[in-house]
């Protein structure tokens, strides 16, 4: 067996990865991604982020810990109770509390980012790598296509598909799907077009690489990294519609504890009881920017000026 897969056997795990001369592709990737992983942790902004995103992944997994009820059942008897030691951050107009609710949003909250990413980064990077590396008619029909969805503005193309589809969670989360693909698309041809007469790619094809095992082994692999940023930065936007949608009735329906649907049932109390339509604005606000810490810490991780050695 080679020296290089065995890290520990000559000065560590650290001098493995800082090596200047990787000796296999596996050394090489995890050098890679050992020394983006220095850049992101030397920022704190993007530090601070991930934090944010640790949390809500722990709220959601840790719910049924984390909570005395599961946010849903109504107990008229605690009516509108302010913060205290039994409800940290009140009840609403049904006694619910507060705190158990935004503990159980959470997890709809990751499960519409999480649905949503499913479906928009295959669907841009498809369009995207097929469009660039083919090029010609089935750029330019492809390329048409995503400009309709990138006319239209987000949040009303996805209000128009949910009232045709009809209220609900899942319609919801197809609705923002089919809104938000668009400029997936757009970045992942702009990567192939710069790539697509490079040597590695005429090498691959005078080898008799077909179409697609070209896409898969080498094209897709240097769009993700783009791909994956902006859909970072977009979890934001995702969120905010989301919470829209909720807002308006159409999303996620009582009463399950979504916080856009949330806000909208207590908005008639900001002036009395403010808590009620505040704290699940608030967890909005925080989850949003963490998205966007973490999507430029990404950015900056992922960029190879930064990650020279």
């Amino acid at each position: 067996m080679s020296d290089s897969n065995a890290p520990k056997a000559n000065g560590g795990l650290r001098a493995w990865l800082m090596s200047p001369a990787p000796q296999s592709k596996f050394q090489a990737r995890c050098q890679r991604s050992y020394l983006s992983w220095l850049a992101f942790r030397s920022n704190p902004i993007a530090m601070t982020g991930l934090v944010i995103i640790l949390g809500l992944i722990l709220m959601a997994i840790f719910a049924p810990v984390l909570t005395a009820t599961n946010g849903l059942e109504p107990d008229l008897a605690n009516r509108l109770q302010p913060f205290s030691a039994e409800h940290w951050l009140g009840t609403d107009q049904l006694g619910r509390d507060i705190y158990d609710r935004i503990i159980w949003g959470s997890r709809i909250t990751l499960y519409i980012v999480g649905l949503v990413s499913v479906i928009v980064v295959p669907i841009g990077l498809a369009i995207g790598t097929i469009a660039g590396y083919l090029g010609g008619w089935v750029d330019n029909v492809l390329m048409r296509i995503t400009d309709i969805f990138l006319a239209f503005p987000r949040l009303i193309l996805a209000l128009a598909l949910v009232a045709a589809l009809g209220p609900g969670l899942e319609n919801a989360v197809l609705a923002i799907a089919l809104t938000t693909w668009s400029p997936y698309a757009r970045i992942a041809r702009a990567e192939v077009l710069t790539i697509r007469n490079a040597e590695f790619i005429l090498a691959a094809q005078a080898q008799g690489a077909s179409t697609f095992r070209i896409l898969r082994r080498h094209v897709v692999p240097i769009c993700l990294s783009s791909v994956i940023v902006r859909l970072t930065l977009d979890m934001a936007g995702i969120i905010l519609t989301a919470a829209g949608l909720g807002f308006l009735g159409l999303g996620a329906q009582p009463p399950l504890p979504e916080w856009g649907a949330m806000i909208s049932t207590g908005r008639q109390l900001l002036l009395d009881q403010w808590w009620v339509p505040t704290v699940p604005g608030i967890a909005i606000f925080v989850v949003s920017l963490g998205f966007c810490l973490l999507g430029d810490g990404l950015r900056d991780a992922l960029d190879p000026k930064n990650t020279d050695t």
